[in-house]
């Protein structure tokens, strides 16, 4: 297999055999690449009562601080990776790297919702660029089997560790700065990824990608984005004729999309590959996995912060055996498959995510944090598991030319489980909160502000009167765990169904 280098590096024909050093070391530089980014998909579950009490967001405006930068970036990545292969993949990441630093700081400062969606907006656009390019690399450096089963248990560590990091890391500079700091801890990370990443990865690409094909990127982003759009307001408000005109739109882009590559001689993505199994199974178990864990990782913050009463340094610590145990389990999946069925290992870690699913159920307002640790502990073990072997399913079923793209796939799966499951599951705790809460002593102002957000019901209750308040404060926190039980109902339906269409599907194939 030959890689195209760039004009500064001789032609590199990669090695059938194993890894060298400088490999190792990419990956390495990669790992910490992939690490930062899924840490700020998530960083921000900590920080939204800050955010609430100092730029005053409405309840819409507070789900899309965290939603725009996974919709903007699925909306982004089959381009991106289908981009990346034609004008180099690390060139591509270099490109993101600089673009999501100066988003990010944009981010830190921003002096209105409006602001910062805006700048979530744009760390979306930065992040397309980089994790398909982050995966597709792992696919050209790591030849040999074994090595890139581990190299992507890697970087799987790194994903979902980064993602349940995200609570902890943005509790400690909670503790300690103001909530702009989330956004500012990129900038060093970016800034060494710009300086080693041209020492320690070669470049690669696709030799003959053929014309890059605009109307494909235009109708693949038509589709993403509105598609995405009318699932999260339909859950949040109910479905108007509106949110089902936007959906028709996404709707008709995709069919256009999908009739378009199939008539292309060179489409910018190959739909023959989802008749692969391992390639389909991989896709859709990477989403389903992913949308349990952005999930509980939004209600179990506020949980342990609003409910429980814990600061958000306390709250981030009692998340660490579930970061702990999902990084351990990603490494450890390499290690299962040598021993048993791909097939087998991902079914039981799904498996064990919907028990840990199940175990959210029992959550109590007046109890304390061990239900949630160990059904955290839990879900974080099944989802590590299944993000490492779905990766390795996606990238290992194609040939090393179309990384890029086999890995945008995988990447747009990853980031709309995790928009998905903020915006489905925030929004079914939030309907089942603002049912149960009880706002008959207070008048319609402090109704609406209590009805938006836990938040702002806990909030309303500390300027109310005494009994008013103590009374408005436990109907709150009630009302909340009864949205977590139900969402915990979904979460371990959704799951267990997975696990018993991935074992139906591996068996056959």
């Amino acid at each position: 297999m030959s890689v195209t280098a760039d004009r500064t590096q001789p032609t590199i024909t990669a090695d059938p055999g194993r890894a060298t050093a400088r490999d190792w070391l990419g990956l390495v530089v990669l790992a910490l690449a992939v690490l930062l980014i899924s840490v700020d998909g998530t960083v921000l579950d900590l920080a939204l009562p800050f955010i609430s009490a100092d730029l005053a967001p409405s309840s819409t405006q507070l789900l899309w601080v965290i939603d725009v930068y996974s919709f903007v970036l699925a909306g982004l990545l089959v381009t991106m990776g289908t981009l990346g292969d034609r004008i180099g993949r690390r060139r591509l990441l270099l490109i993101g790297a600089a673009g999501f630093g100066l988003a990010s700081a944009l981010a830190a400062f921003a002096v209105s919702p409006g602001m910062l969606i805006a700048a979530r907006a744009l760390q979306g656009v930065a992040g397309a660029t980089l994790m398909p390019a982050t995966l597709g690399l792992i696919r050209t450096m790591f030849v040999d089997r074994r090595q890139r089963t581990t190299a992507i248990a890697v970087w799987g560590a790194m994903a979902g560790g980064g993602a349940a990091a995200g609570p902890l890391v943005g509790g400690w500079l909670l503790e300690h700065f103001w909530w702009g700091s989330v956004f500012l801890v990129n900038l060093p990370v970016m800034a060494a990824l710009i300086v080693f990443g041209p020492l320690v990865i070669r470049e690669s690409k696709d030799p003959n990608p053929g014309r890059f094909d605009l109307a494909s990127a235009a109708l693949s982003m038509l589709t993403m984005i509105p598609l995405v759009y009318a699932v999260k307001e339909s859950v949040a408000h109910g479905p108007t004729w509106t949110i089902g005109a936007i959906g028709a739109v996404g709707a008709l882009a995709g069919w256009a999309f999908v009739h378009r590559q199939r008539t292309l001689a060179a489409p910018m993505l190959d739909l023959r590959l989802f008749g692969r199994p391992a390639f389909t199974t991989g896709v859709l178990t990477n989403l389903l996995s992913i949308f349990a864990f952005a999930g509980v990782l939004f209600f179990g913050s506020q949980y342990l912060q609003l409910v429980l009463g814990y600061s958000p340094l306390e709250a981030g610590l009692l998340m660490l055996p579930g970061t702990a145990m999902n990084i351990v389990f990603s490494l450890l999946a390499a290690w299962f498959v040598r021993r048993w069925q791909p097939g087998t290992v991902l079914g039981f870690g799904l498996a064990v995510s919907a028990l840990g699913a199940a175990v959210l159920t029992l959550l109590r307002a007046d109890g304390g944090p061990g239900v949630f640790v160990a059904g955290f502990v839990l879900t974080g073990i099944g989802v590590g598991i299944a993000l490492t072997l779905t990766s390795d399913m996606v990238v290992g079923s194609v040939e090393p030319d179309r990384a890029g793209a086999a890995s945008a796939v995988s990447e747009t799966a990853y980031e709309l489980g995790i928009a998905l499951g903020v915006a489905v599951l925030g929004s079914v705790v939030m309907a089942v909160f603002r049912g149960r809460l009880d706002v008959s002593a207070l008048d319609a102002g402090a109704a609406h502000a209590a009805q938006e957000t836990l938040g702002g019901a806990v909030s309303v209750a500390g300027q109310a009167p005494d009994a008013v308040g103590a009374a408005l404060l436990d109907s709150a926190q009630h009302a909340f765990v009864s949205g977590t039980h139900v969402a915990a109902v979904i979460t371990a339906i959704v799951l267990a169904a997975n696990a018993v269409l991935v074992h139906r599907i591996m068996r056959r194939s």
